[in-house]
């Protein structure tokens, strides 16, 4: 999300706020969620651009008849979901979209990139065979001080620092490991080619940066991060065992499941 104040945004016209009111569902739910739901829809669809000022909580008001309250309420979580910026004495403006990435499923980060329409890049920091401590062996399924692959890459989106992928790689299961990261922009393609993927863990957690992530991500000091531990499995051997540190204020996780119940 940009703290940056919008330099020229555009103003309000009648025509937002009757689109505005014709997006609103009649769908049974609380007024304020409606309201909600109605913004969101202008925003995901492009109707709403990122640092375009919104309706102040007067004109909504006067245009979708509802109380002062219901609006404030749905401004105040819009905001504190990140769709809206509100400044002080300023007025409330659409918010730049942060960027995802998927929570339950496993994908390449060059093509999450790609599908935003935006250029991914990457600059390896390292690519080496070392020796497993004893949580990376329990990780791995493998014994302490056996050799396993390690390579740190730091992944850019539109030259922005997005992820540090620390990635710890079983040698039995993917032998040319090295040799294809050297060579590639992410290792993901040759993994999947060589194990194919059929099970899947993640845990998420926040994390405050260190200095050298900070560092790598570009971030302000106390500037929060995501941390996903992700395990991946071919038949019943770990392949790899990678922590993906993403900055907090530019990403987030998103995930969906069918209930079968």
């Amino acid at each position: 999300m940009s703290d940056t104040t919008p330099s020229s945004p555009q103003g309000v016209t009648q025509k937002t706020l009757s689109e505005l009111a014709a997006a609103m569902s009649d769908a049974p739910a609380p007024i304020y969620q409606r309201v909600k739901q109605a913004i969101i829809g202008q925003i995901r669809a492009g109707v709403w651009q990122p640092h375009q000022r919104v309706p102040s909580e007067s004109e909504l008001v006067n245009e979708l008849g509802v109380s002062r309250m219901t609006i404030n309420r749905a401004l105040r979580e819009l905001t504190g979901e990140g769709f809206l910026i509100r400044m002080q004495g300023v007025g409330t403006f659409v918010a730049e979209a942060k960027a995802y990435t998927p929570m339950l499923e496993v994908h390449n980060i060059a093509d999450e990139i790609a599908r935003r329409g935006h250029r991914h890049s990457s600059q390896i920091l390292a690519c080496e065979a070392r020796p497993a401590d004893a949580e990376q062996a329990l990780q791995l399924g493998i014994k302490p001080g056996e050799r396993l692959f390690y390579s740190q890459i730091v992944h850019f989106e539109n030259d922005v620092p997005v992820q540090i992928e620390d990635r710890f790689v079983n040698p039995d299961a993917a032998p040319d490991y090295l040799q294809q990261v050297m060579n590639s922009a992410t290792p993901y393609s040759y993994l999947m080619k060589i194990a194919p993927l059929t099970a899947g863990e993640h845990r998420v957690e926040a994390i405050s940066a260190s200095d050298a992530q900070r560092q790598l991500l570009q971030l302000k000091e106390h500037e929060p991060c995501l941390l996903i531990h992700r395990r991946t499995w071919s038949g019943n051997r770990v392949v790899t065992s990678a922590r993906l540190v993403y900055p907090g204020s530019r990403y987030q996780l998103f995930g969906r499941f069918t209930s079968h119940g």
